[in-house]
């Protein structure tokens, strides 16, 4: 039983962490809706690094580019360098916000998680009757804009509101096309990943977290792994050529249904 938890945890991992539905919303309905209180924190990190290594995979000539472009002055490599510096301003207020509001955001109740799923379906919803075609990509957004963006992005520390959803809300408010936010925001996912994975590693070492066996572990970071890629994947090439008006539905339809329950329990 612990296996097929750790599995299902790491699908639900994978496909919400680059939907816009929220993946923390989503373990948190699973872990305490259904009683899967068993892994902590650890393991939630563990299924995240997952969600990494699938961005590294599908992004991997884009992320070497990247760092390449970093270490050179070369006129021709201006492109990458400005897109890895926006990456950089932007992780900065997601960096400070997590480390400000995490523990207050990671225990909230359900009922604000529920609040918090429709602030994601009314996000996505302003976006698309906001956006217009697209005027840059990426590397047009200015220093201030790439803040807005990782300000979105730090909100979105709050489980039912979504990473993706905030910063490709934030990216169509800003300019970008579809496809051109969704990027940007796959490539932001990576750093703030990592600062997390690397917080929870301090943790374990210190001896204040722990993971599920083995085999658990395992079966749950390969499956965030595997799902994340194929979510990155379907995303990139769903939103070329349609809208986020179905995520917004799914997530007001679950914010509303949590809301009502926690409602009508308490």
């Amino acid at each position: 039983m612990e296996v097929f938890r750790a599995i299902v945890l790491g699908v639900a991992q994978g496909l919400a962490e680059f939907l816009p539905i929220s993946s923390s919303g989503h373990l948190r309905l699973l872990q305490d809706g259904l009683g899967w209180n068993e892994f902590g924190l650890a393991f939630d990190t563990l299924l995240h690094v997952g969600t990494l290594l699938a961005v590294v995979a599908y992004f991997r000539d884009d992320i070497r580019s990247l760092v390449a472009a970093s270490f050179t002055r070369e006129p021709a490599r201006a492109h990458d360098r400005r897109l890895a510096w926006l990456i950089v301003v932007a992780t900065v207020p997601t960096g400070v916000i997590g480390l400000i509001g995490a523990d207050w955001f990671e225990n909230a109740g359900l009922l604000l998680v529920g609040i918090a799923f429709l602030i994601t379906a009314a996000a996505l919803v302003v976006a698309e009757l906001s956006s217009r075609r697209s005027v840059h990509d990426a590397t047009g957004l200015g220093w201030h804009s790439a803040l807005l963006v990782g300000v979105a992005q730090g909100v979105a520390v709050m489980p039912g509101i979504s990473r993706s959803g905030a910063t490709m809300a934030s990216g169509l408010g800003l300019g970008l096309d579809r496809e051109q936010a969704a990027r940007f925001s796959f490539l932001l996912s990576g750093p703030i990943i990592l600062l997390a994975a690397l917080k929870q590693a301090a943790d374990l070492i210190g001896g204040t977290a722990e993971l599920p066996s083995t085999l658990a572990a395992t079966a749950g970071f390969l499956a965030a792994s595997v799902t994340g890629y194929i979510a990155i994947a379907g995303l990139i090439a769903y939103v070329r050529t349609r809208s986020f008006y179905p995520f917004a539905a799914y997530t007001a339809l679950v914010g509303t249904a949590v809301v009502v329950w926690q409602v009508s329990a308490g």
